[in-house]
């Protein structure tokens, strides 16, 4: 994340943002069980806000730094900050009741590592399990926002193909004027 995009992500206004509009339109009606796991937490606004609604929450960040900052400020008993690659995640089959994305999924580099990390999450969910999620939608001022980082945005059209052949069933992928929204259900 380069250095302006950080600085949004870690801001008191997209934290408000995040608690007021984003956790609550893409988890309308999402039961997250006992056992969340977070994908791309970054700075962790959304973790603070997640740490509040399941007894135990595991967040998978791959930047180092952001990682470690994480782990000190929200790290305990109930949280895990875990650092590595959601493209390989080092968790056994079948552990999380469900899996979150949010805002994260064009920092993967390619659609073909995007298609990976739906993999992975398949992968780690239990048969029956929730994976929720939302990323931005292409527009040129986001494309500026991410000068000189890693942009790689989802099209909606083609988001409900790609997470039925990475192990989902019941996909449901909803947009509005800024963002698209997805649910599916792990296969058993």
């Amino acid at each position: 994340m380069n250095e302006r995009h950080l600085e949004l992500c870690s801001s008191a206004e997209w934290a408000e943002t995040v608690q007021r509009w984003i956790i609550p339109w893409v988890l309308d009606g999402v039961d997250l069980g006992d056992d969340v796991l977070e994908v791309g937490p970054g700075p962790g606004r959304t973790t603070e806000v997640l740490a509040q609604m399941s007894p135990r929450l595991t967040a998978v960040e791959v930047d180092p730094e952001l990682a470690a900052s994480l782990a000190a400020r929200l790290g305990g008993p109930s949280v895990e900050v875990l650092r590595a690659d959601a493209t390989a995640l080092p968790l056994p089959d079948g552990r999380f009741s469900s899996a979150l994305s949010f805002t994260m999924l064009h920092h993967v580099p390619s659609a073909g590592e995007q298609d990976q990390l739906f993999a992975e999450v398949a992968r780690v969910l239990r048969p029956g399990g929730i994976f929720a999620g939302t990323d931005s939608l292409a527009t040129p001022e986001l494309a500026e926002l991410h000068s000189d980082d890693t942009y790689v945005p989802i099209d909606p059209d083609g988001l409900e193909e790609r997470l039925v052949g990475a192990g989902f069933s019941e996909v449901r992928v909803d947009t509005n004027e800024y963002a698209v929204r997805f649910r599916a259900v792990a296969r058993a």
